[in-house]
């Protein structure tokens, strides 16, 4: 999965022109984010399947003895395709050793000479061509987007891991007694949501604002949003379901904002023969913090459950006070000194 992922975001940024970059790194970024609530829908729906719908499968069935195998079959059938789609992509790395010739030229070029094209890739780093021989560890542009987008990483899977333990537990405890199946309609409604705003607003959004604002904004959207879910578990019917879902999406859609920017950040601060390396880094650091986070935010949720008495925070609300803890982190590292933005970046 990290490697799709990383592959994923180097072959958007090859095929798209600059004024385009948003829209291909927001596809991507939808992607991901659509895959991760739509995966667990998929599960709440599917799993048990003799259960929930016995006069389709008996429960001396297959899918009876295997409660999870439907869910697990239909994601391997999936995968299968995808398989074969990749396959038929079109390789997108080439070596232009004529644009090397050009580019050394149009530096000392007079204003207006070069093409549009020179122009924007030779404002990396000195002022001169790109080069592949820079150490990327001493890129700090690409170095400190990383560790940013690596924070907000470990928020977005402790809260993912959250959020169906706080949907699923019990009023008594501060939850919302939701089903499985409930829950997967919530997530499912989410990733409509999210495949909307990314592709028709994020790009619009993200031309007038810049990278960095949509990820300093979106955080700091987050946190009274987080605040709000202990409140909102006190509601009960029709009111209930519509501002879960409401705020579900909106989570979901400010977390994929910062997502998306971060992507751009990284992808602008190196040179094309250095993408596909830089976005392993990428994937890797942030594969250790999207391993941590599942684990973190199960034992949060447990830990909280045992103090529902507790006079300070009670119950769930220090898990959303300690989820927005991380997003403060989050967002304090978005700015200078900390954040530096590559040569063509935009605040």
């Amino acid at each position: 999965m990290i490697i799709k992922m990383q592959l994923h975001k180097a072959y958007a940024l090859e095929i798209c022109r600059k004024e385009y970059q948003a829209l291909g790194m927001s596809v991507i970024s939808t992607s991901w984010g659509i895959g991760l609530v739509i995966g667990p829908a998929i599960g709440g729906f599917l799993a048990q399947a003799a259960e929930k719908y016995p006069t389709i499968f008996s429960k001396g069935s297959l899918f009876g003895r295997f409660p999870y195998f439907l869910p697990c079959l239909l994601i391997s059938i999936f995968s299968a395709g995808v398989l074969v789609i990749c396959c038929l992509l079109p390789e997108t790395l080439h070596n232009h050793q004529e644009y090397d010739k050009e580019c050394v030229d149009s530096v000392d070029a007079p204003e207006g000479t070069a093409n549009e094209f020179d122009l924007t890739e030779k404002v990396q780093l000195t002022g001169r061509c790109p080069t592949s021989k820079q150490s990327l560890l001493k890129n700090w542009p690409l170095m400190s987007s990383i560790i940013v987008y690596c924070v907000f990483q470990l928020h977005d899977m402790a809260y993912a891991e959250i959020f169906s333990l706080w949907a699923v537990s019990p009023k008594k405890n501060g939850g919302l007694s939701y089903s499985t199946a409930d829950v997967g309609e919530a997530l499912a409604i989410s990733g409509f949501g999210l495949l909307l705003f990314q592709l028709f607003l994020y790009p619009l959004v993200e031309k007038n604002l810049g990278p960095v604002v949509i990820s300093r904004i979106g955080a700091l959207v987050t946190m009274p949003l987080l605040s709000s879910y202990p409140f909102i578990a006190t509601l009960t019917g029709l009111s209930l379901v519509l501002l879960v879902d409401s705020v579900s999406v909106l989570k979901n859609v400010l977390a994929v904002s910062i997502t998306t920017g971060l992507f751009l950040l990284q992808n602008r601060a190196v040179t094309q023969e250095q993408r596909g390396a830089a976005n392993g880094i990428s994937m890797s650091a942030m594969s250790l913090f999207k391993a941590i986070g599942p684990a973190a935010g199960g034992s949060l949720f447990s830990w909280a459950q045992k103090r529902q008495n507790a006079s300070f925070l009670p119950g769930d609300e220090m898990i959303f006070v300690i989820l927005n803890g991380i997003e403060v982190v989050g967002l304090v590292m978005t700015f200078k000194p900390f954040l530096a933005l590559p040569d063509d970046g935009e605040s």
